[in-house]
């Protein structure tokens, strides 16, 4: 049977820790979140499928290319203008000595590699120029720890909206049969629903990928899935409005192709717990990382390997639902958006 990790979020992964600044002050309702891989960094790969897609340093990431490392992935709200934030982070990791290696024959020194992928949340706290800055990447790197990850309306999560419903933060982890470790941490901000509106249930609780347990839910009544039909409605979101985002680990040693690999596998977690999804309003993205502390399985291994990632990005989803909490921002000119607890209570509970 298989196990969670101790804290069944991305940390399990030995040698990642994960930060968050979450912005949600007056006219505010974004943040950043960042996964620091240490002074060594990982290996990493990405896979994009969503049409409106916000991004950073993805093209160093191609196996063809030079750079092996990654010294950091930073998610942001703030679509394009949140990109910014990786200049932050990228300072703060220079400052620590930390980066990829260069000797000019003159001078020698790092440059940190820092990935970076946004969600849109413009306006939702009331104020369009409320995203993120440089200095708020900083400061999410700074509080990067291996701790149990927050999640909800935390970090990159904290404007999420997932269909009808607030999106946030999640986080699941799996210890593999063989040993090793696999662990996902999403920001879900979709332009589809990941709730059945005919019954209540979350697609993702609903898959069956769940570990024994882990989700305290149960189909709601009828009386509450008839008063919440009225939240139900076809995507209002216009282009580039969405996008969910995932990061991938293990600490099983992958090369550059297969993380592209194992975060393209990842994406049929998204696909399995949001509908619709990887539309054109979207620009889903998830990046694999692998920190190379235990050694490459058999290929019956590495299919199992991946096939746990996408597990974990399906259940990562489920805890960012569960977790997030209502917002109404409506006096400010913001969005006010239920919470699948607030619209199912009867829901809450053991199945």
């Amino acid at each position: 049977m298989s196990t969670a990790g101790p804290t069944n979020s991305l940390v399990d992964v030995p040698g990642l820790r994960v930060g968050h600044r979450t912005l949600d002050d007056r006219g505010r309702l974004t943040g950043v979140t960042v996964v620091s891989t240490g002074p060594d960094g990982a290996v990493a790969g990405v896979d994009v499928r969503g049409g409106g897609p916000g991004t950073r340093e993805t093209d160093a990431l191609d196996p063809r290319n030079l750079v092996d490392r990654v010294h950091a992935v930073v998610l942001s709200g703030g679509s394009a203008l949140g990109l910014g934030t990786a200049d932050g982070v990228a300072g703060a990791l220079l400052a620590d000595g930390i980066g990829w290696p260069i000797d000019t024959g003159v001078q020698s020194g790092v440059v940190p590699i820092v990935p970076a992928a946004i969600v849109f949340d413009l306006g939702r706290g009331g104020a369009w120029d409320g995203y993120p800055r440089p200095e708020d990447g900083a400061a999410a790197l700074r509080a990067a720890t291996d701790s149990a990850v927050p999640q909800g309306n935390v970090g990159a999560g904290t404007g999420a909206k997932a269909g009808p419903l607030k999106g946030g933060v999640g986080s699941a982890s799996v210890v593999l049969p063989g040993g090793g470790t696999v662990a996902a941490l999403v920001v879900c901000n979709a332009v589809g629903s990941p709730v059945d509106p005919a019954t209540g249930e979350l697609y993702a609780v609903r898959s069956g990928v769940a570990l024994p347990g882990e989700f305290a839910v149960r189909r709601p009544d009828d009386a509450d899935v008839t008063a919440a039909q009225s939240a139900y409605a076809p995507p209002t979101q216009g282009p580039g409005q969405a996008t969910t985002l995932a990061v991938v680990a293990t600490d099983i040693r992958l090369s550059k192709a297969q993380c592209a690999k194992f975060a393209g596998v990842a994406h049929d977690g998204m696909a399995r717990a949001l509908r619709p999804v990887h539309s054109m309003f979207d620009g889903d993205t998830v990046f694999g990382l692998s920190t190379c502390a235990r050694e490459t399985p058999d290929a019956v291994g590495l299919v199992q390997l991946m096939e746990a990632g996408a597990d974990c990005v399906t259940r990562a989803i489920a805890h960012a639902v569960l977790a997030a909490e209502p917002v109404d921002r409506s006096s400010d000119g913001g969005v006010a958006l239920p919470s699948w607890r607030s619209l199912y209570p009867s829901g809450v509970g053991q199945p």
